[in-house]
């Protein structure tokens, strides 16, 4: 039990240090940044299994969760904050909507009817979408100003800003050998101006395609082995590209910034880290909960982000994981701009 345990201590050590290394030197290690949260958990039993026997064994159980405690909050949130309404604070919704059904993944034919009455009901002043399509015909008519680029090659998608307020600059950051891409908008709210960045990063592609379920048992575990690791291997690396792509463009904005969207990777990341850099996390500073924001079979995933200025106040947060209408589950933050 202590060898395992050991082994485990050095897994959750590695884990702790990933999030300050470029995927790049060590891209198959970076999976362990998305198990951290299942690492902590099982230290936690070994500490118990230890302590209710009286054994020394303890102490080393109890070092890796006092040093992995700074993690927990980004995991777990044990009470929210949802401060007094007033006037002039806004709200921003971030929701990747998976073509609204576009494709027919779920049997429903009410997907892109039921989002849009969502959207409605949640009134969002400013309204981020990642894998939007025009094609579903879903019209967000609350608001007059918005920003839509379009990505892809066989299959069309598009990142769109939705806002309440007037858009007076917007723009795109190209993203390398990616069908995804991050776009922005410099938006007029009284006399502030915000600039919103909507980003939608690789995807890990964890879930295998039909035809490997296809083939018999065996291959598909052997298949699949190599697949998740390949695939793993060459997401961080672009992922990695991507995060530093939008730290760099971040850095020339005078403004205030939001950023939303799905970032396809752990708040225990080199990715996360690079982004949200000195910026508010909007789950660790009013959610509740595992904050999930995507239907994840094993565990509770949050990938899915809002990240506030400094020069704003973060007023409540909610994520929605029984609105199951895309893989996604949309989350939305109400904030005040600080005077």
């Amino acid at each position: 039990m202590f060898f395992f345990n050991i082994v485990l201590t050095v897994l959750s050590f590695i884990a702790y240090v990933l999030p300050f290394l470029a995927p790049k030197l060590f891209p198959l290690l970076s999976v362990l940044t998305l198990l951290l949260p299942s690492f902590l958990v099982i230290n936690l039993l070994f500490f118990l299994y230890w302590l209710i026997q009286f054994k020394k064994q303890v102490i080393l159980s109890g070092i890796v969760l006092l040093l992995g405690i700074t993690f927990v909050n980004k995991y777990y949130k044990f009470s929210s904050i949802d401060l007094p309404k007033e006037t002039n604070d806004f709200t921003v919704m971030s929701y990747n909507v998976r073509l609204f059904n576009l494709f027919k993944w779920m049997e429903k034919e009410t997907v892109g009817e039921e989002i849009l009455t969502f959207v409605n009901e949640q009134n969002p002043d400013i309204l981020c979408i990642q894998e939007y399509s025009s094609s579903a015909n879903v019209r967000f008519r609350l608001y007059n100003y918005q920003y839509l680029h379009k990505q892809g090659n066989k299959i069309k998608t598009s990142q769109v800003i939705f806002s309440k307020f007037p858009i007076i600059n917007d723009g795109t950051i190209e993203l390398p050998e990616s069908n995804n891409s991050v776009i922005f908008a410099d938006i007029r709210k009284g006399k502030d101006t915000i600039r919103v960045y909507n980003i939608h990063l690789e995807s890990i592609k964890i879930s295998p395609d039909v035809s490997e379920i296809e083939e018999n048992v065996e291959s598909i575990n052997k298949k699949k082995s190599e697949m998740v690791f390949n695939r793993i291997s060459e997401a961080f690396k672009k992922q990695q590209i991507q995060a530093e792509l939008i730290s760099e463009h971040k850095k020339t904005c005078t403004y205030p910034l939001i950023i939303c969207g799905d970032m396809n990777n752990s708040a225990f990341s080199y990715v996360y880290r690079n982004i949200k850099g000195d910026l508010h996390d909007c789950f660790e500073e009013a959610g509740n909960g595992f904050g999930q924001t995507y239907q994840f079979r094993y565990y509770p995933a949050r990938i899915d982000y809002i990240f506030a200025d400094k020069k704003m106040e973060v007023k409540s947060f909610k994520n929605f994981p029984k609105f199951k209408n895309s893989d996604h589950f949309p989350i939305i933050a109400r904030l005040k701009m600080l005077e």
